[in-house]
């Protein structure tokens, strides 16, 4: 028997599977341009946040697409007293958050505070120069924090004696984009800028040359 007239030639299955080639090809563009479209938050946000203290492209690196995102900070008190705050909140429940604040307290309890009650607490450090910072790695403490030592004005004579520093600490909430080293050390330069701009704000007494970073964590694991 002859084959059917009906039959398709290998031109038109060829030509058949093309368009179905194109149409998924379309549809994925489509989707994902209806996705980047619904998830922009992120990209909205102002290139620089907070005063200066965090870039968009620190917090894009962070945390997951959302569909809408929020910047803000404040400030309170002065000198001795000053506490610097900013926070970056997305519409799918993750967050990057920090301060700064200026607070009598010694190197070795801002360690001990981190490392928590019997040095329990994994952490991994850098320095340069009096400025040191710090990383949590234990899961789920996504926590890094720095210490600059501050001779703030206007310290009240009972605390006249006391070590004074600026710490600053940033920390994510929710669901995260970054895990491991590339999160720390972005939580890390967050937390710096922050301590940064705080000690400008206290009018530290003692003039500081600040690095433009700090060592990285990769070279100090």
């Amino acid at each position: 028997m002859g084959k059917s007239q009906n039959s398709p030639t290998p031109l038109t299955s060829w030509r058949n599977t093309r368009v179905v080639l194109l149409f998924l090809v379309v549809l994925g563009l489509f989707c994902g341009a209806g996705w980047t479209f619904l998830n922009k938050g992120l990209y909205l946000l102002p290139g620089k946040m907070c005063e200066g203290t965090l870039e968009r492209d620190m917090v894009k690196s962070v945390l997951p697409a959302a569909r809408s995102a929020d910047s803000g900070s404040d400030n309170q008190g002065a000198g001795y007293d000053l506490t610097f705050w900013c926070h970056v909140t997305t519409s799918n429940d993750s967050s990057i958050s920090g301060e700064a604040r200026v607070q009598p307290t010694s190197r070795e309890k801002w360690l001990a505070y981190y490392r928590g009650s019997g040095g329990q607490n994994r952490i991994i450090r850098v320095s340069v120069g009096e400025i040191e910072a710090l990383a949590q790695v234990d899961p789920g403490a996504d926590t890094s924090s720095v210490y600059v030592p501050c001779a703030p004005p206007g310290v009240p004579s009972y605390n006249a004696s006391q070590p004074y520093a600026v710490v600053g600490e940033a920390r994510i909430h929710g669901p995260a984009k970054a895990t491991g080293v590339p999160l720390r050390q972005t939580l890390t330069d967050f937390a710096y800028q922050l301590a940064k701009h705080a000690y400008k704000l206290a009018e530290c007494k003692d003039p500081r040359d600040f690095p433009e970073a700090l060592p990285r964590y990769e070279n100090n694991r």
